[in-house]
């Protein structure tokens, strides 16, 4: 039996944030990755999915500005950008692979723990004084008759030919981020919905204004529907609810995600897990010494993105390398779902703290601005939450909410006040990052 240092079980953006510093040591390392080098983000998800977002969004400015400057609005040619993007995109998982192998052991296959500290893959059985388990989450499938004719996020985002009627069962974040890419596009569209709230991280204002957004768009919301089958048909397939039947050409499962441990063999060993994910403590190990979990695959509160399991990846290797005994702190942590428009949150929900006294929320419409009323951006709204004149969050719905919301990141998570800000910076004008000062008192 092989021993190691280290064994990295996925080869995501937080076990591949742990390999490229381990690549610095003299420690031996084996990663093992059963699905795509990289995983979910760098290949069907986070980075495939701005890249296409950039031409949707030129196609959606251009139809807002119809009548406000532009004549013609852009078109999307949905073949096109697709190869442009697979052009990109599928050489990724082989190059990484290939970085991984210059400094570390590799095998292609699923690991399975045959005990605490043993895993196996291939035939072959391996130990390591840590065993670091990042597998990330897989999309959900609805079980459901006619469930083979469902489709994730993976399909999509490869998708060459784009089908005239889609149809997305789920309204999160990927869902509402893949309707709005495909709908650019061209697609009509249907969002069936389990309930009456779209992106509920974000304030009921701010869901209410996207929904109605991407309706005068001609997105189709079906609400408080449940799907029961989806069903062949002459024309097409069918998907029949408790609110009746949509007819469509494709259909996008959209109804999450779920820790990726179904092959980990974890029955086989003392690690605790939930429904969402494996169980840590505030070293990020498991209930076995010398395992450890990061990434998407924890059971955590913190929201499931790249630049957190990264974080985690960072704060790992510095705990394993002696370098940091305390439990890991999690720092401000900005989310966006990058729609048209698009929100953005950090901190303190506007909606959480109505009805707290301790709270003061400030809620300033953008449109007036000259940078948002040049791009005829209507929605554009800004949510502010402040506690003893400090400010505690910020949301906002807007064309530019995901760049305008990180203007407010260091001053949450540094903790600035108002004066403070004014006399450290002055910031590129008229820019949203021009008036933070000014909404800083």
């Amino acid at each position: 039996m092989k021993k190691y240092d280290e064994i990295l079980i996925g080869s995501g953006p937080a076990a591949y944030e742990m390999s490229n510093l381990l690549a610095q040591t003299d420690h031996k390392i084996l990663v093992i990755e059963g699905f795509e080098y990289g995983g979910t983000c760098p290949n069907y998800g986070c980075e495939p999915k701005i890249f296409l977002e950039g031409a949707a969004r030129t196609v959606l400015q251009s139809q807002q500005l119809l009548g406000h400057g532009v004549s013609q609005p852009a078109k999307l040619d949905w073949s096109a950008l697709m190869q442009t993007k697979l052009d990109r995109f599928d050489p990724w998982p082989a190059e990484t692979r290939e970085i991984i192998k210059k400094t570390h052991d590799v095998e292609d296959g699923y690991a399975h723990f045959v005990d605490d500290h043993t895993v196996s893959v291939n035939g072959h059985q391996y130990q390591a004084e840590h065993i670091i388990i990042a597998t990330g989450q897989t999309p959900n499938i609805l079980d459901i008759p006619g469930k083979e004719h469902l489709h994730t996020s993976y399909d999509l985002l490869s998708l060459k030919n784009l089908p005239k009627r889609i149809t997305v069962i789920g309204a999160g974040f990927v869902g509402l981020e893949l309707v709005t890419l495909v709908a650019a596009a061209g697609a009509e569209v249907t969002v069936i919905m389990h309930s009456d709230r779209a992106l509920r991280e974000f304030t009921k204002a701010e869901d209410q204004a996207l929904v109605t957004a991407m309706q005068q768009r001609g997105i189709k919301f079906l609400f408080n529907a449940d799907t029961q089958k989806v069903e062949q048909a002459a024309d097409g397939l069918n998907v029949v609810t408790d609110q009746g039947t949509v007819s469509t050409d494709y259909v996008l499962d959209a109804t999450g995600r779920h820790p990726n441990i179904e092959q980990l063999g974890l029955e086989n060993t003392s690690i605790a897990h939930d429904r969402h994910g494996i169980t840590v403590d505030g070293h990020l190990m498991t209930t076995v010494a010398g395992v450890y979990a990061i990434g998407d695959v924890v059971s955590r509160r913190q929201p499931k993105l790249t630049p957190v399991a990264e974080f985690e990846g960072q704060y790992l290797f510095n705990y394993l390398m002696g370098k940091n005994d305390q439990e890991i702190v999690y720092p401000t942590i900005g989310q966006a779902a990058f729609t048209f428009p698009e929100v953005a949150r950090v901190g303190v929900s506007a909606d959480a703290v109505a009805d707290d006294s301790q709270y003061q929320v400030k809620t300033i419409p953008l449109k007036y601005g000259s940078l948002y009323a040049g791009q005829n951006d209507q929605v554009s709204t800004l949510t502010l939450v402040f506690k003893d004149q400090r400010l505690v969050g910020a949301s906002e719905i807007g064309d530019y909410a995901a760049d305008d919301i990180n203007n407010f990141l260091p001053v949450i998570g540094l903790e600035i006040d108002g004066a403070e800000y004014k006399q450290k910076l002055i910031a590129i004008y008229p820019t949203l990052g021009d008036k933070v000062a000014g909404l800083l008192k």
